[in-house]
């Protein structure tokens, strides 16, 4: 059985071209000290092999891609698989992130099935949830989250949801300076644990990652990753600044 990981994952959506993309990871390898925690680049298409390269030689250092293609081949211009993905190094895949639900009308089914393939190809999915600002103030938060997990992940194995990486990201916290408070990342990342219990049983429940992702930047990275159920960030505009996103991957627990 495994242990449950300490991961940061530093998601750049839609940003840095070319050279800058090389020059933030090459600036991210210089200041990243050895440690237990993982820290996964989830950069742009453009950047993968780039980034590959740059930390191929880092053990703590993986490569993520942040979305890919249910079908495994054909006519779907502009996407991209899990077979490109892997056969660029690639070692975690985002799923289900607020934007792709909202921006692109991502469904629960869709999701289950990019699960599938990014499984089946020995990658490993960071599976998003997260509930809106009217969802929050309704107080069905937490009903909402356990239903998107439930319809993504349960159809999977034991065996298979042993592999995934679940991140928590209150959309109404994403990208608006506001975060959530400890107390709020605490109460819903149990609230996820005691529902992987009574599907999969403590053991497993309890060395699985959960993943907080909303605003988490150098100064509240601490505190948010203190919380016993809290193993690490999904971070977005703190992630494109490396001595920040290095501060946030030093808050860990050691």
């Amino acid at each position: 059985m495994k242990t449950r990981q300490q991961i940061v994952a530093g998601n750049w959506k839609m940003n840095k071209n070319y050279g800058e993309g090389r020059e933030l990871a090459m600036e991210i390898v210089e200041r990243l000290k050895p440690s237990n925690t993982q820290v996964v680049l989830c950069a742009p298409y453009i950047h993968l092999q780039l980034v590959k390269n740059i930390i191929k030689d880092v053990a703590s250092l993986y490569l993520g891609a942040q979305n890919c293609h249910q079908e495994d081949k054909g006519a779907y211009t502009g996407e991209i698989s899990v077979d490109m993905l892997k056969s660029v190094g690639v070692s975690y895949v985002i799923l289900g992130h607020s934007e792709r639900r909202e921006y692109f009308g991502e469904s629960d089914e869709l999701l289950a099935k990019k699960t599938d393939k990014v499984l089946a190809a020995g990658l490993l999915p960071i599976f998003c949830c997260g509930e809106s600002l009217d969802i929050r103030d309704a107080g069905t938060h937490v009903a909402h989250v356990q239903a998107q997990i439930k319809a993504g992940l349960f159809h999977l194995s034991p065996e298979e949801f042993q592999k995934v990486v679940i991140a928590y990201e209150p959309i109404w916290a994403i990208g608006t300076g506001r975060t959530a408070s400890p107390e709020q990342a605490q109460d819903m990342h149990a609230a996820i644990r005691a529902l992987l219990t009574d599907q999969y049983g403590a053991e497993i429940a309890d060395a699985t990652t959960i993943l907080y992702g909303g605003s988490v930047n150098g100064g509240n990275a601490a505190v948010l990753f203190s919380q016993p159920d809290v193993d690490g960030g999904l971070v977005g505009g703190a992630s494109l600044k490396a001595e920040e996103f290095i501060t946030i991957v030093e808050a860990t627990k050691k």
